[in-house]
């Protein structure tokens, strides 16, 4: 019986070390955008069932594009109320122009300026590489002590980062010269 006990003691103490160290990223993710200077890469909320968008996608027609769920819209709620209860206002937030994007950045943040280098990437090779580099310096051009948020896909988050986050995840990077940028790291709200 004791082998079994110490065991479950083994498996117990190891989760809990698991999540302080889940606590502890997140509590230093969120001294890092304290700090300022940092770029918050934020994937849009949950989104309608499906990958991609429909055939005869337009930006200029949301009907034409996967929109956000109740689930997500309530989910960039509790992301906004996180910043607000750290008393954290973005300087800037730029956004996709693709409609959920931007409706995630309006109920988080209260609102966005459109940035076309956020575009989704998804399915899309044409011109692939000129928009991460102009993304990419568009980052490395960020200056001051202010927080810059930046809302976009999944797929523009990887392919300048190499992380793939889930939606409503946030990616911090800090610009560095040179159209350069350091992932620091990840920061997921709620935190699990």
């Amino acid at each position: 019986m004791r082998g079994p006990c110490l065991f479950a003691v083994g498996i117990l103490l190891a989760c809990t070390s698991f999540v302080a160290t889940i606590a502890s990223a997140s509590d230093e993710m969120w001294k890092r955008i304290e700090a300022g200077g940092r770029v918050v890469l934020m994937r849009h909320a949950l989104t309608t069932p499906g990958v991609g968008d429909p055939e005869g996608v337009r930006l200029d027609d949301c009907a034409t594009q996967r929109n956000l769920s109740d689930e997500g819209r309530a989910h960039a709620r509790v992301i906004g109320e996180a910043f607000r209860a750290r008393r954290l206002q973005p300087g800037r937030v730029l956004s996709s122009p693709w409609c959920r994007c931007i409706e995630t950045a309006k109920i988080a943040f209260g609102g966005s300026q459109a940035e076309v280098s956020l575009s989704n990437l998804f399915g899309r090779s044409q011109n692939r590489d000129r928009q991460v580099q102009a993304l990419r310096a568009r980052i490395a051009a960020h200056r001051g002590s202010e927080t810059l948020v930046m809302v976009t896909h999944g797929s523009t988050i990887f392919a300048l980062t190499g992380v793939s986050p889930e939606t409503g995840e946030m990616v911090v990077v800090a610009p560095d010269a040179g159209a350069k940028l350091v992932v620091e790291g990840r920061l997921r709200v709620p935190e699990r």
